[in-house]
């Protein structure tokens, strides 16, 4: 990961399903995941203290302490309404990252990140002075980012503490590859991938009748309504999302599904660190975790998404990128 010397799964495990935020996931099957991502060696796990109002983080605590697990927890701050959009001060922001440290039930967080604050408070650079002062207290080990743009991105890359940078990026968002990912390499800045499935389009499993939960960011986000459209579909219409992996399918490579191509896409990516993937069910564990011993893709697919990136994807996109 980046200077930091953290030796990361190349599959990590996405852990905001486990605050109930996409439907209710019981404690058993929340146990079960956990285990699974043990049995599976993914060793990254990533969460926020406003997944499920810290739910999430108090899961993934009660199961390492009672397992003796030690994954590296990567956890977020600056998106609860305490802080976000305007009200940040490093006392508030110190008191919630000790609520995420109780709720882990951990002496120093492994890997906080700024959960997508608002641009002009990244650029301000408080918050980053923070986080090295925090560091120094011994409240936190590394920080990094969690990005919503570009622009915010390659403001971040160069701050010479950073460890890493968490971002959109997928075969449906691209652009990175040549903007961002030269810079990351050159810091030494390492990328930790959201959204690696589009949220869920890129599993090949969606048609145009699925249907989401009320409290499903894919039901009341799918337009932007309640936090950038990018975070929901990569910003692409459902239907259109749909209608683009359809075309992807026809790409496959022998015995390979949709989710393990888009998966193996990232992999292949040297600057990429690691990838969340988001798993309620222990199957869901087992089949990312598997992408990992899979053979590279071939440099003529690899020219060929990239092509129909260009060409198919890109103008669809909505919000900024």
């Amino acid at each position: 990961m980046g200077k930091s010397g953290l030796e990361v799964s190349e599959i990590g495990l996405g852990c905001w399903q486990l605050g109930n935020d996409f439907g209710p996931v019981d404690d058993a099957r929340a146990e079960a995941v956990l285990k699974a991502a043990e049995q599976q060696q993914i060793n990254f796990w990533d969460t926020a203290d406003v997944y499920g109002g810290g739910l999430s983080e108090t899961r993934i605590g009660d199961f390492c302490s009672a397992s003796m697990t030690q994954p590296i927890i990567a956890t977020k701050v600056g998106r609860d309404g305490a802080l976000f959009p305007n009200g940040y001060s490093k006392d508030k922001v110190k008191a919630n990252i000790q609520g995420s440290l109780q709720r882990l039930n951990v002496e120093a967080l492994d890997l906080i990140q700024l959960h997508c604050v608002p641009t002009e408070v990244l650029k301000d650079g408080d918050m980053l002075a923070w986080m090295e002062d925090f560091q120094q207290q011994g409240l936190i080990k590394h920080f990094g980012v969690s990005v919503e743009t570009m622009d915010e991105a390659l403001f971040a890359v160069t701050h010479p503490k950073l460890t890493s940078i968490q971002t959109i990026f997928n075969v449906f968002r691209q652009d990175h590859i040549t903007e961002l990912f030269p810079l990351a390499l050159q810091h030494q800045v390492g990328i930790i991938v959201r959204l690696p499935l589009a949220s869920g389009v890129l599993s090949g499993k969606m048609t145009k009748q699925q249907q989401f939960a009320e409290t499903d960011h894919r039901n009341y986000n799918k337009d932007g309504a309640f936090f950038s459209v990018g975070e929901t579909f990569s910003g692409i219409p459902f239907e259109q999302a749909i209608d683009l992996a359809e075309v992807l399918k026809t790409q496959l490579p022998q015995g390979m599904s949709l989710a393990q191509m888009a998966l193996r896409w990232l992999l292949d990516q040297p600057a990429v660190s690691t990838v969340i993937t988001g798993a309620s069910r222990v199957e869901q564990v087992q089949e990312n975790a598997a992408v990992s011993a899979l053979p590279a893709l071939s440099s003529e697919l690899h020219e060929w998404l990239a092509n129909f990136y260009a060409s198919q994807v890109k103008q669809h996109i909505r919000g900024v990128m």
